[in-house]
């Protein structure tokens, strides 16, 4: 297993990142929202362990936004700091899997670096605002200018994962906010005003690789239309819905990973 934690230099600051496997295919993951809690870093071991699965055929590489952003920095910014992350390690192209806030800045990656991007993978995201996205991201705004980041986590868990899965979860909530909390909310803030004003919807039919993209029909933070309408919108695309899943499908689905390198396989 070779697992690497680095960091790239993004104008004046820095940009965590973490590296795992010795294949010869590049998968890029892109995480959501949560990143702007915490970052990737150190984290190459345990996501190694995690998709321990890909190490053999994939060199996968986990970006991290960078650690400091100006007020107005976009989701399309943040792609640009992937490319830019990109170039720096040499990957002239990678396999795209973008979950949630990393599937609307794959989708930007996409539509302005279409030769990095050899199959896009996106994942419970929006190409456009909704009622849904709009009322949960304003909601952890709010909590985020308090300060409550338990009140973040425990939200996002009840929001994302089946009733199962939060029966095993919720006695866990009394330790969410004894440690994991950012010294500052900053990061999180301008990445959720981000999220607030994604707007690829009109673009999509510029998108040419082939794009696979997995929604969630219990899916409580992005909708499961939000899926549907960005499938429909892609020249060629795929579209699985997991009926008893939501927005944490990429957790709960046991075949998620491996409906996700079988699309990549293909052809």
């Amino acid at each position: 297993m070779i697992a690497q934690n680095g960091t790239i230099h993004i104008a004046d600051t820095q940009m965590p990142y973490i590296a795992f496997g010795c294949g010869r295919k590049n998968l890029i993951m892109i995480p959501g929202l949560g990143e702007g809690l915490k970052t990737v870093k150190g984290m190459a071991v345990p996501f190694a362990l995690m998709y321990h699965k890909l190490i053999k055929d994939y060199r996968v590489y986990v970006f991290s936004r960078r650690m400091v952003m100006p007020q107005g920095f976009s989701v399309r910014d943040m792609a640009e700091d992937i490319y830019q992350a990109m170039q720096q390690l040499h990957i002239k192209s990678a396999n795209i899997l973008g979950v949630s806030q990393g599937g609307m800045i794959a989708q930007w990656l996409a539509l302005d670096h279409p030769q990095a991007v050899e199959k896009l993978i996106l994942t419970v995201t929006i190409s456009r605002q909704n009622a849904t996205v709009q009322n949960v991201i304003s909601s952890w705004k709010q909590m985020a200018l308090q300060g409550d980041y338990k009140g973040i986590m425990v939200d996002t868990s009840e929001k994302s994962y089946t009733e199962a899965y939060l029966k095993i979860a919720r006695p866990m909530y009394g330790l969410l906010g004894l440690a994991g909390k950012p010294k500052s909310m900053d990061r999180f803030l301008v990445q959720a005003d981000a999220c607030l004003n994604q707007d690829t919807y009109d673009k999509l039919s510029r998108i040419s690789c082939p794009t696979l993209v997995i929604g969630g029909r219990q899916d409580k933070i992005v909708s499961p239309e939000a899926s549907e309408e960005i499938a429909e919108r892609i020249p060629g695309c795929r579209l699985y819905m997991y009926e008893k899943y939501g927005h944490g499908l990429y957790e709960e689905a046991k075949d998620f990973l491996k409906r996700v390198t079988a699309f990549i396989e293909e052809g």
